[in-house]
């Protein structure tokens, strides 16, 4: 299976990413094919609104930035894996540029399933991200949701999280 991962942590040694490489190691030792990008790394603007997508050029951005990179993976992906610290109740800004810009070509094609990867200092800020993912990713896109994978406190970078989200790699 075709795996695209997009971690939207700024931290690149942080318990989000912790997550993230047990889950790569655990997909790629199953046979799977992983492509990651680390979009808080990446030149990525917000949507503009503009609809050039929809009324000039199907499909393709007006704005010309790093996320053209991503594109051609979402195009073969059967999987999606969103990864972010979860900031004010929501997926970083970073990770939420690189979704809304999923507007241009709109539904990936091969996408089956798609999972979340959240982490933060407590427990009870995880609903409206998780409300938006389903929304706006899982019902949207017509998808199944894989699972969603949390850490937060003492579980941040804890080996028994890294198992968890390894296991699941493992699973698909």
């Amino acid at each position: 299976m075709e795996i695209l991962v997009l971690n939207g942590s700024p931290h690149v040694k942080g318990s989000t990413m912790d997550m993230v490489n047990a889950f790569i190691k655990g997909a790629e030792e199953a046979g799977h094919t992983v492509s990651f990008f680390d979009t808080a790394h990446m030149n990525i603007k917000g949507c503009l609104g503009c609809d050039y997508c929809r009324d000039h050029e199907k499909g393709v951005c007006v704005q010309k930035d790093d996320m053209q990179k991503i594109y051609p993976y979402l195009e073969k992906a059967e999987m999606v894996v969103f990864a972010s610290p979860i900031y004010y109740f929501t997926l970083s800004a970073q990770l939420q540029a690189a979704i809304h810009r999923t507007y241009a070509p709109d539904i990936p094609p091969h996408v089956k399933k798609t999972a979340l990867i959240m982490s933060s200092g407590d427990r009870f800020v995880y609903g409206p991200a998780i409300t938006q993912y389903f929304q706006s990713i899982v019902e949207y896109w017509q998808v199944e949701n894989a699972g969603i994978f949390t850490a937060n406190n003492e579980q941040r970078n804890s080996e028994e999280k890294r198992n968890e989200l390894y296991r699941f790699g493992k699973s698909l």
